[in-house]
């Protein structure tokens, strides 16, 4: 069998062959880069990415392109930068460094034809792209502080969009929030807690199943067993050797009547080889007997509490919300991202005020859910609570597959209600689904509308500390005249010491007999202090 011809440009293809390892983003800037040779630099390029996606340089003796000065001064940079711990694990992240290399290395030329020297161009293209990975390494470290790693690495994700983002007065904002959220270190574990995708270490002590245990016990039963009586009348069972005369067999009551034979019988007896008949009786005899036993009895034991499910987040924006407490409300949002993004789950946000003011997103940790939370954290809350309306969406959520495993985490102040037939509606949805609801109250006290839709509530009952002075009043109450117009007594005013009486006076008048609005006697009114009495 003869072999197959090459084909016509297979030896010109065979050049390019590196390029199979490349994305398709690097095709143009690996084949039209300036610096070197088409083979040693589209294989050091493959070597490249390679090395940073698994969080490592590949050292100077092992580059094959650019140029030896190039390699030097490259090697030392991203060293100084520390670029591979940032790209460990993210091809996205290392096309991009990749690309961002090959731009800067085309500025050379050009460097020359302003008239700067090799070296000189050469150190202008390096410090150029410093300085930019110095730049973008910043973002990330924010990014890394905010969400706990850098954004997903979808098809989707803008690397272009950051920048702008996070030079915006919102991200001021969400870095504030991140910063907040230090201080509420339990809203982290009561958000990781969520979700029902898979079983964790711990005990849900609200969930308990039947369980058969076996327990240690002392029964007693009755026992019956047979005694043998030997040497009692009953039953003969056969011939056997013995001394018994009463039962001895007729050929060895021969051996008496002769003369010699009966020392032989004499002899026989003495030592029990007698042939006789073998009978015995046998009685039953029952007792009871204490034994050690298990028995096993029902006993609810808890269950291996679920987690790392969706996250459903329903979070209160009314007017109510302003101040410290919209400033842990935010804090909440932001930390559900955070877990979310951190643990690969999915998050959805309702932000609720007054009835049919419902805003859902998704929030997704790459440019465009970015985008988003800065937008929800830098806005105000205003308007009236109507808790119907994303909880009648977070149950149309948990009717798709994708949610079927998530939970609810509503935070708020707890002023509102929910109708009975939405109250229902949830309760359905926890026995079929097995929901849990999970609130975080930021305010003073439990409601019933609170407590009618919550398995269970973590109070932030220090939220004013949180607020701040400059976007309202966090106190709780509308006004600072509260006492004054509750408990009008209880402060010293120009009326109500007119109509006050002295403790003397008021026992004269229970003395009288007199009732209320009745004027006392003129000899029952004590006397007028005099002018030169010290205590007037």
């Amino acid at each position: 069998m003869s072999a197959q011809a090459p084909l016509l440009f297979q030896s010109r293809e065979a050049r390019l062959g590196a390029l199979d390892a490349l994305p398709r983003t690097l095709w143009l800037g690996a084949l039209t880069q300036a610096q070197g040779r088409l083979e040693p630099r589209l294989a050091a390029l493959v070597a490249l990415r390679s090395a940073l996606v698994g969080g490592r340089v590949p050292p100077a003796a092992d580059w094959c392109w650019p140029s030896p000065e190039l390699i030097a001064a490259l090697c030392e940079t991203f060293a100084e930068l520390d670029l591979p711990a940032y790209c460990t694990g993210r091809q996205e992240l290392s096309d991009v460094v990749v690309q961002s290399l090959l731009f800067h290395l085309d500025f050379i030329p050009d460097y020359r034809d302003r008239g700067a020297t090799d070296a000189r161009a050469t150190r202008m293209a390096i410090e150029a792209f410093g300085s930019d990975w110095q730049n973008r390494r910043g973002q990330m470290d924010e990014l890394m502080e905010v969400f706990g790693k850098l954004p997903d690495d979808g098809k989707n994700a803008r690397w272009d969009l950051l920048p702008g983002l996070l030079k915006s007065e919102g991200w001021r904002e969400v870095l504030r929030i991140r910063r907040l959220l230090e201080r509420l270190p339990e809203l982290a574990e009561c958000i990781r807690r969520l979700g029902r995708a898979r079983l964790s270490d711990e005990r849900d002590d609200a969930s308990r199943s039947q369980v058969e245990v076996m327990d240690s016990a002392v029964a007693r039963h009755t026992e019956q067993r047979t005694v043998r009586v030997p040497d009692m009348p009953g039953e003969t069972r056969g011939v056997h050797r013995a001394d018994r005369i009463a039962r001895m067999l007729p050929a060895e009551s021969v051996l008496l009547g002769h003369p010699a034979l009966r020392l032989v019988w004499h002899a026989r007896r003495a030592e029990r080889t007698l042939l006789c008949y073998e009978d015995d009786d046998r009685m039953t005899e029952v007792r009871h007997v204490d034994a050690p036993v298990l028995r096993p009895r029902p006993d609810p034991q808890p269950d291996r509490r679920l987690e790392m499910g969706p996250l459903l987040v329903c979070v209160d924006t009314s007017g109510s919300m302003q101040g410290g407490a919209g400033e842990v409300a935010k804090a909440v949002v932001l930390e559900a991202v955070r877990t979310a993004h951190a643990q690969g789950r999915a998050c959805h946000v309702f932000a609720f005020g007054g009835t049919g003011e419902v805003v859902d997103m998704q929030i997704g940790v790459d440019a465009e859910g970015i985008g988003r939370l800065i937008h929800f954290l830098g806005q105000g809350f205003k308007g009236g609570t109507d808790i119907c309306g994303p909880l009648e969406k977070s149950i149309a959520c948990l009717e798709q597959a994708a949610w079927r495993m998530a939970d609810l985490l509503i935070a708020s102040d707890g002023e509102f209600g929910a109708t009975p037939e939405l109250v229902a509606r949830l309760d359905d949805a926890k026995r079929a689904l097995g929901l849990r609801v999970q609130g975080v109250l930021i305010g003073d006290r439990e409601t019933i509308g609170f407590l009618e839709v919550a398995d269970h509530i973590h109070p932030v009952r220090d939220w004013r500390r949180y607020g701040d002075g400059a976007r309202g009043s966090d106190s709780p109450v509308h006004t600072h005249r509260l006492t004054a117009l509750y408990f009008p007594g209880a402060l010293r005013t120009a009326e109500n010491r007119d109509a006050t009486v002295s403790g003397e006076v008021a026992s004269a008048a229970v003395r009288a007999g007199l009732r209320r609005g009745q004027p006392l006697p003129a000899d029952l009114l004590p006397p007028e202090p005099s002018s030169d009495d010290p205590t007037s």
